[in-house]
């Protein structure tokens, strides 16, 4: 917002203030954004001012610089105390990433938990976000028992990256009963390392039959036939794939229009590849605070954003009870 001087009479002037723009609110959602994700970096509110003087014209000083970041601060406070008993959450994605960041003046990789929830008309939605020990049971039952204490409700399937730690917080917090999808793209990751390099060719695309053929016939299919053929070639890997067990294809249980959006944690993966993209110029975020803050802050401002997914007009449909197949 420009300044200005009007006169006054008596040939004295005074400042000109907007009534329409209240004061200390003339800075866009995506200006707050920017300098708050400025700071959140790492840098003092003298460096912001300096940084940021050509784009906002010398209007940014630490004083503005100091209410941007307050202003993010309370909205996080609030963000992630905020009820959600009326989220009409049916799916949830959940997933961990490392991020480096400065503890105890060393740099030191953490463990950032996530959870996107997929509403009923298809929309995703960042639930939380938050700093972590690591992905054990303790860790992830204490993420999810926050979000339950909110007022989540059961959700009617999820999506995990078949951390052990975190199958079995679900158990434990929504019983066995809960559709759980392993993600196949982890599990196509994790087969990849129990096979020699010159087989991952060959193996990749016998997979890749399988979990993407037209229907659940087609898919058990293929399955039993992978984990014979694999079983003489290399035991580690049929022994792999027996280990996901079903959860690796609790997808076949949905309509075919919904497979693509549910067989895969990348809702998360991408929010994870947005976020290191921002931030890949720093080797080392400043403090471990700041991460979940400017993920969200990055989400707040439009600059990261998330579609409904594909499938979305069948969410209404129940989920198929197991197959005699799958559960023998």
């Amino acid at each position: 917002m420009p300044r200005a001087r009007v006169e006054i009479g008596d040939g004295k002037t005074t400042e000109w203030r907007s009534k329409a723009l209240p004061r200390y609110q003339r800075l866009t959602k995506k200006a707050e954004a920017l300098i708050a994700s400025v700071y959140l970096a790492g840098t003092n509110t003298r460096r912001v001012k300096r940084a940021l003087y050509g784009l906002f014209q010398g209007a940014v000083g630490k004083d503005v610089v100091s209410r941007a970041w307050r202003k993010v601060k309370v909205d996080w406070d609030a963000w992630v105390a905020r009820d959600l008993a009326g989220e009409d959450i049916v799916r949830l994605i959940l997933d961990g990433t490392v991020i480096k960041t400065r503890l105890d003046r060393k740099a030191t990789n953490i463990s950032v938990l996530a959870a996107i929830g997929v509403r009923r008309d298809g929309q995703k939605v960042l639930l939380s976000i938050k700093n972590m020990g690591g992905e054990s049971k303790a860790a992830w039952g204490m993420f999810l028992g926050d979000l339950d204490a909110r007022g989540l409700m059961r959700p009617e399937f999820v999506i995990i990256d078949g951390a052990p730690g975190l199958e079995a917080a679900l158990v434990a917090l929504w019983g066995e009963a809960l559709p759980i999808q392993r993600c196949t793209v982890h599990k196509h990751r994790n087969l990849l390392g129990h096979a020699p390099k010159h087989m991952h060719d060959e193996l990749s695309e016998d997979y890749r039959d399988m979990i993407y053929a037209d229907t659940t016939v087609e898919i058990e299919k293929r399955r039993k036939a992978f984990l014979r053929k694999w079983h003489l070639k290399c035991r580690a890997v049929s022994d792999s794939l027996e280990e996901a067990g079903d959860r690796l294809f609790t997808f076949t249980r949905l309509d075919p229009s919904q497979w693509k959006s549910a067989r895969t944690t990348n809702a998360i993966e991408r929010l994870n590849e947005e976020f290191r993209r921002r931030i890949k110029t720093q080797t080392v975020l400043p403090c471990a605070e700041t991460v979940p803050m400017l993920l969200r802050a990055l989400m707040a401002s439009g600059q990261i954003q998330m579609r409904k997914i594909d499938g979305w007009e069948t969410l209404a449909q129940p989920i198929a009870p197991i197959s005699l197949d799958l559960a023998a």
